[in-house]
């Protein structure tokens, strides 16, 4: 009930932020197209009312009609940033060089539509990131894939898994870890959904992200019941002299700082730490973490949240260091919301642990 009500005061603010962002949108495009005023209206809301429509949906009645529908209204989420984006800088050009109305409506149409096919297109592609750390204590040379925000639902699912997991055998990893948000929240899961892990040819590691949270723990602890993921809650095991811990993801203050305390880490052997949400860097090292994978920021995932995120993140994406301990925070190997990378990249993160 506590999640079902979260869920409905979340929507309840998105859609009134979204109508606000599509009122003005149309509105001004309304103007400049020379459109009728219930043209405009009806748009505003008809395509604000999209997405939340096609989210109950999917989590009703998901086929592939609703599937079509939801990725659409997804769509629609960024296309509607740049052209707000572009509606910005038509206003600010307006006051230097007078433009015609109807011929900057049709050129920001034209250009928000080859930015979104060009960002939707990218969004498809895997890239495999290779970095390197050093690691005090460790006994012998290892390669460590993360994946990280995978978001199986209505949009990536069974296909998605089964490309990541081939490129990750490619790579011969000794182990996977997955820092969270392997499932979306947009559509029930279905073990199915989750076959193709089971041709991984290392170890599976698991922590839990926010989303996991949102479709709800239970249902995605039932489905990779099927897998041969280790799923670590709060939990620390030995792999090989690794010692691999995975911390649920909490909105609890300092959670990270209780979890590791209760924890009995050798901070004269070699540790990385699963932990979804780049936070709480300082406790990871007075904990004797060596590495801490995360990820969560998705790099912002297109413009202009690949500007805006780094204000919200300091460890926002990439390689950094906090006294004894590394971190590395990967920008997603899957997308959430909007299918699209504009500043961003899907990745397979291919990590060689050295002596």
């Amino acid at each position: 009930m506590k999640r079902i009500i979260q869920m409905a005061m979340f929507m309840s603010v998105f859609f009134f932020g979204f109508l606000i962002l599509n009122y003005y949108i149309f509105s001004r495009m309304g103007m400049l197209l020379d459109l009728s005023e219930i043209t405009v209206h009806s748009s505003i809301f008809l395509f604000a009312i999209a997405y939340p429509a096609a989210a109950v949906l999917e989590r009703s009645i998901s086929h592939i009609i609703t599937r079509a529908f939801y990725a659409i209204a997804s769509a629609w989420m960024g296309i509607s940033f740049f052209i707000l984006i572009l509606l910005i800088g038509y206003e600010i050009l307006n006051f230097i060089f007078k433009i015609p109305p109807f011929t900057a409506g049709i050129s920001i149409i034209a250009i928000a539509s080859v930015i979104s096919a060009y960002a939707i297109i990218n969004s498809l592609y895997l890239e495999i990131k290779e970095v390197e750390f050093k690691i005090p204590n460790l006994k012998r040379e290892m390669k460590i894939v993360q994946l990280s925000d995978m978001h199986i639902g209505s949009i990536r699912n069974s296909g998605f898994i089964k490309k990541i997991v081939e490129k990750t055998n490619t790579l011969n990893p000794d182990a996977v870890l997955i820092t969270g948000d392997t499932a979306d929240g947009s559509a029930k899961l279905h073990p199915y959904m989750f076959n193709a892990i089971n041709d991984l040819k290392c170890p599976v590691f698991l922590g839990m992200g926010n989303h996991d949270f949102y479709e709800g723990i239970e249902n995605v602890h039932e489905v990779l019941k099927t897998t041969n993921i280790t799923v670590l809650r709060d939990e620390i095991v030995e792999f090989e002299d690794l010692q691999i811990i995975g911390v649920d993801y909490s909105l609890e203050r300092n959670y990270l700082r209780k979890i590791l305390s209760q924890m009995e880490i050798d901070k004269s052997k070699p540790s990385i730490l699963m932990y979804h949400v780049p936070t709480e860097i300082k406790a990871a090292s007075e904990s004797g973490i060596s590495l801490l994978l995360s990820g969560h920021t998705h790099k912002g995932q297109f413009f202009p949240f690949t500007i805006l995120g780094r204000l919200v993140f300091p460890y926002f994406n990439g390689i950094y260091n906090y006294e004894d301990t590394q971190v590395y925070v990967s920008q997603g190997t899957g997308t959430w919301g909007p299918p699209m990378r504009l500043g961003s990249r899907s990745e397979i993160t291919l990590i060689k642990l050295k002596k």
